[in-house]
């Protein structure tokens, strides 16, 4: 009796049968009479389908990556999305637009004052409000800190999945101490639901400035670590150059953004090309790769801490005096001695609490450049206190489609780096 060769194919969602197996389909069998396409029919062995996620420490949350491997080399990936379930546009749709605040932190936790900023950006648009000169730098501080933090997880974690242990303790105590910051801020870390429409949950209390300046100053010096530690590394060099390399046509086809499209030689950035907060007003370069591959990215994303502490160090300079709100009873809410004892304020208060501002009828699309890319949202308002649509354009989600494409001819060991390249944060993917 002739031996028949044997394949694993996803005949199925999961790609297993009903006892949990891979299903395994004899060539030559009915209904199969030659090797899938982009398998070659006098391999030797077999194919297998494993599983990366969704509870895997490399995929940053719950991500899973359907593999089919020839050896140890994949042949196709298929990335399935839609373990979290969050709902948070639909979500958006029942609630207040400064109720919807809390909602951003939870899609890009480690950006959560970005998204907080982009938030208010579309929202202000919506009710063509302007902020106050003092606002708009402290936002611009918001977004920058907001960088660092999530440019320096994904650093720290980078190396921790491709085996570089020590720059992951330094990156998580700088940004420990953005935390301290944002705390002393907001009076939160992760979630801080920094902003208002028309201004911010605060002013920064007194000698905040001072502990910025002070990170400031001893941040550089991380950096530097990190630059002898990993930059010219032979271990470093041989696992990221060459892997998924996207070229500047691939990757404008797939939609990338941020840092995974700069990588690639495409010099777009939000803050240059749609300026918005004054960015246009502030000196600072946008970093640009060459080869598109993993040690691209982490040469784009270095370069941007360093570039986010220029940006400070203007804002700083130029953070000038004054309210941090606007003046309009009718978004911002009055003081608090004042809605406990004039009957004036007292409505205002009630009113902007109970019902919620109206912003006039229309709709508008508004991008920022967040750590991972071009994040936006769209509004759409029929005149009452709570969006009809309310829509989110998140880098992630798009940056993530082309994992097959960049990881299809690797080893599966090179998988977690380039999945680690990306920087994915899974509340913006499944949202």
């Amino acid at each position: 009796m002739t031996a028949t060769k044997t394949i694993e194919v996803a005949l199925s969602t999961s790609g297993l049968g009903p006892d949990g197996r891979p299903i395994r389909i004899p060539l030559g069998a009915e209904g199969l009479t030659s090797a899938p396409p982009g398998l070659e029919p006098e391999f030797e062995g077999e194919h297998m389908l494993i599983n990366i996620g969704p509870q895997h420490p490399a995929t940053h949350g719950v991500l899973r990556l359907v593999l089919e491997l020839d050896g140890e080399t994949v042949v196709r990936c298929i990335p399935h999305v839609g373990y979290l379930h969050c709902g948070f546009e639909k979500i958006g749709e029942y609630r207040q637009y400064n109720q919807i605040i809390p909602w951003t932190d939870r899609e890009d936790y480690l950006n959560s004052m970005g998204n907080n900023v982009a938030f208010v950006l579309g929202a202000e648009r919506l009710f063509g409000v302007e902020i106050t000169e003092r606002c708009r730098v402290l936002r611009v501080i918001a977004m920058e800190l907001s960088r660092i933090i999530s440019h320096l997880v994904w650093l720290g974690t980078t190396c921790i999945d491709i085996g570089a242990f020590t720059p992951f303790l330094w990156c998580f105590q700088e940004r420990e101490n953005v935390y301290k910051l944002l705390e002393g801020w907001t009076g939160a870390r992760l979630t801080t639901s920094g902003t208002r429409v028309g201004g911010m949950i605060a002013d920064v209390p007194d000698g905040w400035t001072d502990g910025l300046r002070a990170f400031l100053n001893g941040f550089p010096k991380t950096l530097d670590q990190v630059d002898r530690m990993l930059t010219r590394n032979a271990i470093w060099v041989g696992r990221t150059v060459g892997l998924g390399v996207m070229s500047p046509e691939e990757a404008l086809n797939y939609g990338l953004s941020g840092p995974m499209l700069r990588a690639s030689g495409v010099a777009y950035d939000v803050r240059k090309d749609f300026p918005y907060l004054g960015y246009e007003t502030y000196d600072f370069d946008v970093p640009v790769g060459t080869n598109g591959d993993v040690y691209d990215r982490f040469l784009v994303r270095f370069e941007e801490l360093r570039q986010s502490v220029r940006i400070l160090e203007q804002a700083l300079a130029r953070l000038p005096e004054g309210p941090v709100n606007i003046d309009d009873p009718r978004l911002i809410l009055p003081p608090k001695h004042k809605a406990t004892s004039e009957m004036e304020s007292m409505i205002h208060h009630f009113k902007l609490v109970m019902e919620g501002p109206r912003p006039p009828i229309g709709e508008c699309y508004v991008p920022i450049e967040s750590p991972k890319g071009e994040k936006g949202y769209y509004f759409v308002s029929d005149g009452t206190a709570k969006p009809v649509r309310w829509r989110i354009r998140p880098p992630s989600y798009v940056n993530l489609s082309a994992i097959p494409r960049m990881v299809e001819g690797h080893l599966l060991s090179d998988v977690i780096a380039i999945n680690a390249s990306i920087d994915i944060v899974m509340g913006e993917i499944d949202r």
